[in-house]
């Protein structure tokens, strides 16, 4: 898969936006992050998790997966390998990440919003 694969997927998602932090890309819902590019030239896309959750996919495939370095790492934050992942691996994984932003939002009311203008919404 490749960085257009990844942002094909994120997309394709209810509500998500593509916007950028810090001069990434990234992927977001209501506002929220739930996915970046971040780390494309590295050859990774990378999954805002629970710790929980990354524990389960670097359990299931530890070839595919892996932490984040330091404390987002330890937060929940993965790296997806771009040229390991196939399609339904990363939609899969997409998926996980987008659903648990979407139930934060939820939990937590009215997300943060941004600026007008620094987000575009695809379709």
């Amino acid at each position: 898969m490749t960085a257009a694969d990844f942002r094909r997927i994120a997309l394709s998602l209810e509500g998500a936006e593509e916007g950028s932090h810090m001069g990434a890309v990234d992927f977001r819902v209501g506002g929220r992050i739930f996915a970046t590019l971040a780390s494309v030239k590295e050859g990774y896309g990378n999954l805002m998790l629970t710790p929980e959750i990354q524990a389960e996919f670097l359990s299931e495939r530890p070839d595919l997966f892996l932490p984040i370095h330091g404390g987002w790492g330890r937060s929940g934050a993965t790296h997806i390998r771009l040229a390991v992942a196939d399609e339904d691996s990363m939609r899969g994984a997409l998926h996980a990440a987008w659903r648990l932003r979407v139930e934060k939002n939820k939990k937590g009311g009215k997300p943060a919003g941004r600026r007008a203008g620094k987000t575009a919404k695809r379709e």
